[in-house]
């Protein structure tokens, strides 16, 4: 007896939402793993890793089926594209997965989906990418790591060639999930005696004590850390925020753009339920999450407020001991976790997003009262959002940088930090791309 649906054909549903309705990958995945939570945890990880896998090197898959086809990936039939490049994906990269076994099932999906005069075409192509698997070269960059050109190209102008490849390198390697923990809420040994007694494998490093890295756990709402609060998932980078904001207890901190809300509560919990969070966010949506978060956590300091950072604020102007400006970004940093990023950003969105953020800190800086500190990070690696925004207010504003040697000289060697800013790069700490500056409000 076969199942009625198999795992191949939910990672075909799933990467058809993604590759040709514009799903976010990430939250497009996360709902079906979720809707076939059912299914043993081999059977999801295998559709994880063949929708992860086919988004992370769809350029190089389609290059590979280019060489074999005669009708190029863009001119098939959007199920069938899908369903060739998951295939492709399995024969390159998945060593447990027989060839013969991507090639028969993608047949068996082509015919279940009504597509049984293309059976042929299904099967001579992919038995022909099986044939040569081992005779492919790659004719640049772009291709090998599967980075659109204009990327590669922009990437090699400001790092050079070898710095370029690292990065693009990085985006497609594998990292454990990384959470942060609550400690208002639970002691260290406390969070790990409760992972460890659920089994699941983890690794900490001394230097950064709020941060565990989780591997062979089933699924992350199962562990008792998580629905108690104790854990948040978040990247070390984006978490190096809250120690450069570093919040005394009774502080005033607004986060501007604050979605989904992990750099939030790191500040709520490092103010232990004293002061006060106001986080804010663009739509009802967004809001929501953050929400959901608060809730999981019970933290009682921090607040949410639908509001457009573009709108100036009255009410809070010159009254935040600390201003979060974690603002909206091309996201080049974070592609290791949602690949799709790179199909769907440009070099002019890139340009867009710069004007956007200097937009908003020309309102939000209003808000921080003299002495106080603003934060302006992304997790992007482009020195328009970047380095240049960051002189950019400095030029224009009565802000002045403030060193991050003593905030994150522990955990970061950049002699940027003196001058306050650090530019992560992907694979330099085994963590996502990020950019952090610390600015003083001298009146």
């Amino acid at each position: 007896m076969t199942k009625e649906i198999n795992e191949r054909e939910i990672a075909l549903d799933i990467l058809m939402e993604i590759l040709e309705k514009g799903g976010f990958s990430h939250l497009v995945l996360s709902q079906a793993l979720s809707k076939y939570q059912y299914l043993e945890k081999q059977e999801r990880s295998f559709i994880t890793r063949v929708v992860e896998g086919t988004l992370e090197y769809k350029i190089q898959i389609d290059y590979v089926l280019d060489s074999c086809s005669k009708v190029k990936t863009k001119k098939m039939k959007p199920l069938i594209r899908t369903l060739m490049r998951m295939s492709v994906y399995q024969i390159l990269y998945m060593d447990r997965v027989p060839d013969s076994a991507a090639c028969n099932e993608a047949v068996k999906l082509a015919v279940k989906r009504r597509f049984q005069g293309l059976k042929g075409f299904v099967n001579g192509v992919l038995r022909a990418v099986a044939r040569k698997k081992e005779e492919f070269s790659w004719p640049n960059l772009s291709v090998k790591y599967s980075v659109p050109q204009w990327m590669a190209d922009m990437w090699i102008k400001e790092w050079g060639e070898d710095q370029a490849e690292k990065i693009m390198k990085a985006l497609l390697e594998n990292r454990d999930t990384t959470v942060r923990c609550n400690f208002h809420l639970a002691y260290r040994e406390e969070i790990i005696h409760s992972l460890r007694e659920q089994g699941v494998e983890i690794e900490v490093k001394e230097e950064l004590p709020h941060l565990i890295y989780l591997k062979q756990y089933d699924y992350l709402e199962g562990l008792n850390a998580f629905s108690n609060g104790w854990i948040q998932v978040q990247d070390m980078s984006s978490s190096l925020v809250g120690l450069t904001a570093s919040p005394k207890e009774n502080s005033y901190i607004i986060d501007v753009c604050g979605a989904p809300g992990g750099k939030s509560l790191h500040l709520a919990d490092m103010m232990k339920g004293t002061g006060f969070v106001d986080v804010r966010d663009l739509s009802p949506q967004k809001i929501e999450l953050i929400e959901e978060n608060i809730e999981r956590t019970g933290f009682s300091n921090i607040h949410t407020k639908v509001w457009d950072a573009l709108e100036r604020d009255e009410s809070v102007l010159g009254k935040a001991d600390i201003l979060i400006a974690d603002l909206p970004c091309s996201g080049l940093g974070i592609i290791g976790r949602k690949p799709d990023i790179k199909y769907n950003t440009t070099a002019e969105n890139v340009e867009s997003l710069a004007a956007l953020q200097r937009e908003i800190l020309s309102v939000v800086q209003e808000y921080v009262k003299p002495g106080g500190l603003l934060v302006y990070s992304t997790c992007t690696v482009a020195a328009q959002e970047n380095q240049e925004n960051a002189r950019w207010f400095q030029e224009h504003f009565p802000f002045s940088l403030v060193s991050l040697k003593d905030r994150l000289g522990h955990v970061l060697k950049a002699e940027s930090l003196e001058q306050g800013y650090v530019q992560i790069l992907p694979g330099q700490y085994n963590c996502d791309g990020f950019f952090i500056s610390l600015f003083r409000r001298e009146n």
